[in-house]
Order: C-alpha cells, then sequence, then structure tokens
C-alpha cells in the first residue's frame, strides 16, 4: 500500500481514537485498518499509537507525524481541486466547531444546507464552549465568538455580539430598572458558567462608559451550568443576566426581556470563521466558508 494511504488510514485513527471509528469514517474494514497501521509503523521504525482495550492515543513521535500527515494530505487535497478547477464538486469529509448555542443557533442550519447543496459530502460539528485547536484536534473549520490568540490561522470577520445584561419586564416593574452598574448589587443575579465569559460566571462585571472601565463585583443568587437556563431563568421574572446578545434575539424581539444599562456595554466581540489551510483551501472548505460567510453577515442579530 502507498505511503499516501497509510497517512490517510493513520489520520484517521488518531483523529477517531479508535479503529472501529476510523473503518467506519473510511468505510473499510477494523482489520485492515489495524493491518495498515502496523505496517506504516514497521516501515518507520517508530511507535505511532499506544492501544488499550479502551483507547488509541498517538505517541510523543506520534502527534508529530500526524501533523505533518494532516498538513501533506491537506496540500495534495487542494492540489487536487486546483487541477480540477475552482468549480469542483465538494465531496469528502468536513469537520467544524462552534460554540454550544451559537452552534445551534446559527451554524447547524448551514451545515444543513451545505449537506443538502452538496450530497457527496459528510460533516461532523463539534459544539463546545471551549475555544477547539483546530491543528491539534483535526478540524477544518471553526466559528469563533472574542479575540483570536491564534495568529497562525486564517480567519475571516463576519459579524459580531454583545455583551448585554437582560431582565424580564415582570421583575423590572417589581424590583426597579438599575440606572448604574453600582446598583446591580441590590439585584438578584443569575450567571451562566458556560461559554468564553468567565468574567460574568465569576460575578467580576465589567462596564465601560465615557471611555473608562467600571467594575462591579456582583453576588449571584443562582449559578446555572448552560446559558439557556440563566436566559429562561431570567424570562420567568427571577433576576438579571448577563449574556451575548444573539443569544436572547428571540426574546427581546418578543418582549419577554429587555435591555438594561445599554449606555455601559463592552466594546462588541467579533465573530470570525477560522480555518487551518495554506494558500489554497480545498473545494469542500471554500464552498462551506462562502456559504457560512453569507449566511452570518446577512443576521440582522450579528451586526
Amino acid at each position: 500500500m502507498d505511503r499516501f494511504r497509510q497517512m490517510q488510514v493513520f489520520v484517521a485513527v488518531a483523529e477517531g481514537e479508535g479503529f472501529a471509528a476510523a473503518a467506519r469514517r473510511l468505510k473499510i474494514s477494523p482489520p485492515a485498518v489495524t493491518r495498515v497501521v502496523a505496517a506504516l509503523e514497521d516501515s518507520l521504525g517508530v511507535k505511532l499509537l499506544n492501544r488499550t482495550t479502551r483507547y488509541v492515543r498517538v505517541t510523543e513521535a506520534g502527534q508529530r507525524y500526524l501533523e505533518d500527515c494532516r498538513r501533506i494530505l491537506a496540500e495534495v487535497e487542494a492540489a487536487d481541486d486546483a487541477a480540477a478547477g475552482i468549480n469542483a464538486e465538494p465531496r469528502g469529509h468536513l469537520s467544524i466547531t462552534a460554540p454550544v448555542m451559537f452552534g445551534r443557533l446559527h451554524v447547524m442550519p448551514g451545515v444543513l444546507e451545505y449537506l443538502n447543496r452538496y450530497p457527496e459530502m459528510e460533516v461532523d460539528a463539534l459544539l463546545l464552549d471551549r475555544v477547539v485547536n483546530l491543528m491539534e484536534e483535526g478540524l477544518d473549520v471553526g466559528v469563533r465568538i472574542g479575540a483570536l490568540p491564534d495568529s497562525t490561522m486564517r480567519a475571516l470577520r463576519v459579524g459580531s455580539v454583545r455583551k448585554v445584561l437582560v431582565a424580564s419586564p415582570s421583575y423590572l416593574f417589581l424590583e426597579g430598572t438599575p440606572k448604574h452598574p453600582q446598583e446591580l448589587i441590590h439585584h438578584r443575579i443569575v450567571t451562566s458558567q458556560a461559554g468564553t465569559m468567565s468574567e460574568t460566571a465569576s460575578g467580576n462585571w465589567r462596564f465601560h462608559h465615557a471611555q473608562k472601565e467600571l467594575q462591579v463585583q456582583v453576588r449571584p443568587k443562582l449559578k446555572v451550568t448552560t446559558n439557556d437556563a440563566a436566559i429562561e431563568a431570567a424570562a420567568s421574572g427571577f433576576g438579571l443576566t448577563r449574556v451575548l446578545s444573539y443569544q436572547v434575539a428571540g426574546m427581546l424581539s418578543e418582549g419577554r426581556l429587555q435591555i438594561i444599562l445599554p449606555e455601559y456595554e463592552p466594546p462588541p466581540e467579533p465573530i470570525h470563521i477560522v480555518h487551518r489551510e495554506g494558500r489554497h483551501s480545498s473545494a469542500k472548505v471554500r464552498a462551506f466558508i462562502d456559504l457560512m460567510a453569507a449566511r452570518l453577515k446577512d443576521n440582522p442579530s450579528l451586526m
């Protein structure tokens, strides 16, 4: 078997963390996958994978080889796409990641449109409320909210969101509307531990006004693990919560929630589509980014 195919099989095993998962992805038998990896290790004279009855993990040498294999396979795929022409039909496998709630509301509808438009494609969508390293986890595309610490990624800005403080009209009628962030210490606060808003979860809330930063240490009455739960608690009239604007766009339009202290909001957070490919993006990545960028840029709740 040629080295190119061996690399494909090894990458599938490493990313799937198992021979059975790789076999399903490649549509070959698990014993065939095992034989290919064993032959590759024999040829290289190095152990690439640690195997137990419960898991398969790459070794230190395997991790370095995995990164090289991904780069080589991506370059070969890009070369094939270039030879086939820019209008080549996307086909194959695409792995993407996005925050949980943003993914459910805004990314998954785009994924379904993409799959309907390109029936030869398969997509793995990893929705997690943490920053995922695309290279380390073998992902093709990510949607990220906030600053981009990784300068090696190629990024396209597609919108922005705001950190907003919200409460239900019924709560504000009974408890009054705060006029200054310091007044929040007298209100019932709901915080969520999900997402990248660590300062919201910790209770150390930052506000901006007249080019100055204000900090208020609030004491949550209720802590939850998901943004959905925090939003529902606020909408039910329990108290105030701080979330990203897209997460409550529907409830704001319905009048179930309203924004408080908008003049003290921090600067908006950017939304980017990021990918790890080099000079020439493959047809499948390029098509997904184009589709998703158009959808997100046209969304009024993300402007």
